[in-house]
């Protein structure tokens, strides 16, 4: 089968969790290289497909849960179920939304929408041992808020997310495994670490098409990088960071001696 520009929109668009998953599979293991040569002018889409639930709140309005009881962790479980499921929305609107790409393009962003349709089903299956399912608690829009805002410049949208939004997962989810382990939630643990370790490359895949976008133009990507950070998301997230991680996501050592001195 080969992937046609339409396939990709209508999984895009797709509400039920568990359609949107097994079409984002689909896809990736089909040709997607038909995708290079996709011409016509991408829909805006505003709202992605999702379901009616979770209820979309400022951060400000989520409840603060611990991690000592059943509900604080499956709370925690949901939000990171939440970035999953809009990942999936993310890596097929940079396959359906930016024209005129190499097939690899188009391979990697499929590739990565399947992975997170699969992080999404083992953290949506965790959730049902607590007794919920996604949508049981409310969530935020910020991943595909930034979406909108980069839709017009495939370079922008690959600096800022999966090089900050998705990065910030390499920062902060080592800690939140440490908690859980604390808590006693090994197999919730086991899922983290396994989707560590993939969004590392999901991370370097930004980076590399950051770069192949930023220097055609002739624009240094390092100072690009932190350029836009600065305009769009006020210098980015605080940290600390995950150098290690970020290393491997490539990163160069301008960059982290950047955010390193941010944090100082």
């Amino acid at each position: 089968m080969s992937v046609l520009i339409d396939d990709v929109h209508a999984a895009l668009m797709m509400r039920d969790p568990a359609q949107k998953c097994a079409a984002t599979r689909a896809l990736h293991a089909a040709d997607s290289s038909a995708l290079a040569d996709a011409g016509g002018t991408p829909e805006p889409v505003v709202v992605p497909g999702r379901p009616d639930a979770p209820a979309l709140v400022h951060p400000a309005r989520l409840a603060k849960r611990g991690l000592g009881k059943p509900a604080g962790r499956a709370a925690l479980i949901h939000a990171i179920a939440h970035i999953e499921f809009n990942a999936i929305n993310l890596g097929l609107d940079a396959a359906y939304r930016f024209r005129g790409m190499p097939a690899a393009f188009y391979a990697d962003w499929l590739s990565m929408a399947a992975d997170e349709s699969r992080h999404f089903e083992m953290l949506n299956n965790r959730l049902a041992d607590y007794g919920f399912t996604y949508g049981d608690f409310d969530a935020h829009n910020g991943l595909w808020e930034m979406a909108v805002k980069t839709a017009h410049d495939v370079m922008i949208r690959m600096a800022l997310v999966p090089r900050v939004l998705e990065a910030r997962g390499l920062d902060v989810t080592p800690g939140m495994i440490e908690k859980l382990r604390q808590a006693g939630d090994d197999e919730t643990v086991a899922i983290l670490e396994v989707i560590l370790e993939e969004e590392v490359p999901h991370v370097e895949i930004g980076t590399r098409w950051f770069r192949y976008c930023a220097e055609p133009r002739g624009l240094e990507p390092d100072s690009t990088f932190t350029q836009l950070l600065d305009e769009y998301m006020n210098g980015g997230p605080p940290g600390p960071y995950n150098f290690p991680a970020r290393r491997q996501a490539r990163f160069s050592e301008n960059e982290l001696d950047w955010l390193a001195k941010r944090h100082s």
